[in-house]
Formats: C-alpha cells, sequence, structure tokens
C-alpha cells in the first residue's frame, strides 16, 4: 500500500467531476421559473425550521460565537437572536438551527441528504458581503442571488447523491453539503472557475464523517449539527480557496488514498443526468419533524389514531411495511436514550402518531417518552420490507416514500390496510402540501421576531419578486433581534 517508488510526480489536470462542477456554478443560469419558485419556498420553510428549534435549549447551547464576547463588524446575522458572527461561525450557527428537528427539506436517490443545509453557509456569506458592498458604496447582494445559490447547491448535493450511497460505506451524506457549499459561496465570493475546483478539492480531501452517530446504538445530537459543521467548513474552503490556497487536482481518482480508493470501495461516482436544476424542482418538504422515511407511516397512523383510542388494550400486533432504505434507517427495537434517537425510530414515531393523531418536536422528549403506553405499542410492531416499495423509492422517475399499516386484534379482527404512497410534502403532492407548509411557517414564526417584522416576512413569504429584489442584509436585518 502507499506511493509507489518512482512514481511519476507530474501533476495531472484536475478530476473530471471537479471541472464539471465548477463549470456549473459559473455557467449555469438558474433561471427556471419552478426552480426559482420552489427555492424561494424553500427558504421560508428552512429559515422556519431554524426558528422552531430556538424552543430547545439543548440546540441553544450550540449557538454564539467561537469564543465569548467576539461580534465583528459587518458580521453575519443569526435568525431570531441577536448573534452577529464572522460568516463561518454564523454558518454553523443558522445551520444548527435549521437542522435540529429534522423538519427541513429532503432529496433521496442512493444517498439521502437535505440541501436545505446549503442555505447557512450561503445566507452567512450573502450577509457579509452585502454588507461590505454597502460600505463601499456599491450594490449589494439580493435574496436572488441566495435563491441562485440554493438551486445550485440543492444540485450538487442531490445530483452525487442521486447514484452514489455514501451510506453503504457507512460514511455520512453531510460530506456532499461541504462540497456544495464550498463551490456556491466559492464562486459567491467572487472566486474563478479554478478557485471553485481548488475549494471543492479540499472539501473532498477533508474526507466524509462516519454515519455511526445517526445510528442505533450510538444515535445522539451530532446529526443535528454535522450539517452545520459541513456547510461552514465548506465556506471555511470557500475562503481559502479565494486567498490563493492550492487545491489538489486528483483527489477523486489518485490510487490508494485518493477518495474513490479510500473511501468508496474503488468505484467512481456515476451520474443519470447533467447539473441543472432537477434537485430544487423535485425537492421533498417535510409536513412532519420527523426522519424522512417516515413521513408516511405518519400519515396512516394518523388515520388509525380514533380507532386506536378506542381499542388499545385489544391490540395483539401492528404491521408495518416500508421499503429497505427506511428499514436500514431507522427500524429499531429496545431503549431510546435522547430526543435525537426518538426521532429516528420507527416505532416510536408511528406509536406517537397513534396515540395524538399527529406530532410534534415536543413528542421526542422525556416528558412524553415517558409514557408508558407508548413502549407496549413498539413491542407489539413488526416491520417488513415491500421489495416492490423499494423499487419505487430508488427510481429517479417515482422517488415514492411508500409505508403502510394494518391493526389486528386479540379477536381476529383488523383494522383497514393504511396504505401512502408520497408523503405531502413531495412533488407530487406540491398544490396539496403548499397551504401545509405555509401553516408549518406560520406557526414556526409567531412570537420570534415582533408583529412588525413577522408581518413583513409573511409579505415576501407571499412576493417572490419583492423577495429576489431585497438586498440581502436588509432581509437578515430583518430576521435579526437586534
Amino acid at each position: 500500500m502507499g506511493i509507489e517508488l518512482g512514481s511519476d510526480n507530474t501533476r495531472p489536470e484536475p478530476d473530471e467531476l471537479l471541472v464539471e462542477i465548477a463549470d456549473y456554478i459559473c455557467d449555469f443560469p438558474a433561471d427556471g421559473a419552478l426552480a426559482r419558485e420552489t427555492a424561494h419556498l424553500c427558504l421560508f420553510d428552512t429559515l422556519g425550521c431554524g426558528f422552531a428549534a430556538l424552543d430547545h435549549p439543548v440546540c441553544q447551547k450550540m449557538l454564539g460565537p467561537a469564543m465569548e464576547g467576539m461580534s465583528p463588524p459587518m458580521g453575519a446575522r443569526v435568525p431570531g437572536t441577536k448573534y452577529v458572527l464572522d460568516p463561518v461561525t454564523a454558518a454553523f450557527n443558522i445551520g444548527t438551527l435549521n437542522r435540529w428537528l429534522d423538519f427541513n427539506d429532503a432529496y433521496f436517490g442512493k444517498e439521502g441528504g437535505h440541501p436545505s443545509d446549503n442555505l447557512c453557509g450561503i445566507l452567512a456569506a450573502a450577509d457579509t458581503l452585502s454588507q461590505q458592498r454597502c460600505e463601499r458604496g456599491e450594490t449589494p447582494l439580493t435574496m436572488a442571488n441566495v435563491l441562485t445559490g440554493m438551486i445550485k447547491a440543492h444540485e450538487v448535493q442531490g445530483n452525487i447523491a442521486q447514484m452514489n450511497a455514501y451510506n453503504w460505506y457507512g460514511l455520512d451524506n453531510e460530506n456532499l453539503t461541504k462540497i456544495a457549499t464550498a463551490a456556491v459561496t466559492t464562486h459567491m465570493l467572487g472566486g474563478s472557475h479554478t478557485q471553485i475546483v481548488n475549494a471543492v478539492s479540499n472539501a473532498f480531501c477533508d474526507g466524509p464523517a462516519l454515519r455511526a452517530y445517526r445510528h442505533a446504538p450510538n444515535t445522539g445530537w451530532r446529526k443535528s449539527w454535522a450539517a452545520a459543521d459541513a456547510s461552514a467548513r465548506g465556506l471555511w474552503h470557500a475562503q481559502l480557496a479565494v486567498k490563493g490556497e492550492m487545491g489538489y487536482p486528483s483527489i477523486l481518482t489518485t490510487k490508494t488514498n485518493g477518495f474513490y480508493d479510500a473511501y468508496f470501495g474503488g468505484n467512481e461516482f456515476e451520474f443519470i443526468r447533467p447539473f441543472a436544476s432537477h434537485i430544487m424542482e423535485n425537492v421533498q418538504f417535510k409536513c412532519w419533524p420527523a426522519e424522512f422515511h417516515s413521513q408516511t407511516a405518519i400519515e396512516n397512523a394518523v388515520q388509525l389514531h380514533e380507532e386506536v383510542l378506542s381499542r388499545m388494550d385489544e391490540i395483539e400486533r401492528i404491521e408495518l411495511v416500508a421499503h429497505r432504505h427506511g428499514l436500514n434507517q431507522i427500524d429499531k427495537k429496545g431503549p431510546l436514550y435522547n430526543p435525537a434517537d426518538r426521532d429516528h425510530c420507527l416505532q416510536y414515531i408511528v406509536a406517537i402518531a397513534l396515540l395524538h393523531g399527529g406530532l410534534i418536536s415536543a413528542h421526542y422528549e422525556d416528558d412524553v417518552a415517558s409514557d408508558s403506553r407508548i413502549d407496549p405499542l413498539r413491542e407489539k410492531m413488526v416491520t417488513r420490507e415491500d421489495k416492490t416499495y423499494t423499487e419505487r423509492f430508488y427510481n429517479p422517475e417515482d422517488t415514492a416514500n411508500c409505508n403502510a399499516m394494518q391493526i389486528f386484534y386479540k379477536d381476529g379482527s383488523s383494522s383497514a390496510f393504511t396504505e401512502t404512497e408520497y408523503p405531502l410534502g413531495h412533488p407530487n403532492r406540491r398544490a396539496e402540501g403548499k397551504p401545509v407548509l405555509a401553516t408549518k411557517l406560520l406557526h414556526n414564526l409567531e412570537g420570534r421576531l415582533g408583529a412588525e417584522k413577522e408581518a413583513k416576512v409573511l409579505e415576501l413569504f407571499e412576493n417572490q419578486h419583492t423577495l429576489e429584489n431585497l438586498a440581502v442584509d436588509k432581509f437578515m436585518s430583518l430576521l435579526s433581534l437586534n
């Protein structure tokens, strides 16, 4: 193993994927109406998730400057707080809020992920850049620039995820967030095509985190700030690149110690489509604060809520039918140690929805989890894979997230067989889901900024044209408590 004696030290041309990403970031217009409309919705949905996370003390302790008292001039604002921080630290703060409740958008191919994780790096960079431009008497960045960055970050992250399963190698999908943020923010900072290549190569050079913190028996809070860490680091690589830091052209393909050999079993990435705006156009929103694969299972459980409450003592077993990816992620038996553990347990999520007729983030806390009815319900649940569900989930032309459920009683009777193919936030149910997302934003925003600011935020939510023409620093000031 290692470098052979006498190896050729001629530096190669950059790996093809690095160049393709840089080409896309520099040249793609991202002006499609559907992509921009969805990005507009995604922006407010993601920020709303962040506002909701402010209610959680465990999240709040992660926020603030790297060291107490640091508040640089023209720093980036953290929505819903008084913090003004350097952009990298601000990106970590914003990302921690946005991802804490696992409530922001998702896109799943062979690898999963939450493309709006990149918003934290994009917003932090854009806020400081806009303030700097205003200070110099120049035109600030507008929210149109932010939406463009979101579309491109979604695409880089999601297009790689479509056919390339990090999870097969025990690696965390947030490496894709780091790559996407590095690419987009390098360009936003004025970086050249070469500098984008350099930044992305350094993001790959870091290597991905391990997925252990997402799965039993190690599930913990890191999964709530891993995206923040990744996006902040992507922005850091972008800053280094525009200062002239070198890149590593064959970081993917070099033998033994390149990314593909070291982390991906020697396999190169596969793609089924070029980079464009497909991911943003087809992103899936969450209407329940729970792991993505459980979204349709919750809908099934809500349908059976009234019946279960009246026949709780009569239940013999509960059959849950799902696809393989979902079962691999959240099929979990035994004790659950914290809210992060519970929101990635299919049985717990279904039990809560059966008992309460819905699910909110507070249902993962210890006081609710102590309900003596939950564990007996979990113990009666049996799971099985439906191979058709699995095929449909992995089919890029379908992306169904099927779950089914049926309850069997001791007297031989049973509930109806409830099946939901697409979650409420899926593109196939976009018209049905938009009012729910609007209600979600209203709920998460209420009481956070004061009545005047909240009214202005809702006006921008209703008017995409007005939002796109608003300077980023003005938008961030609107979200700040300062």
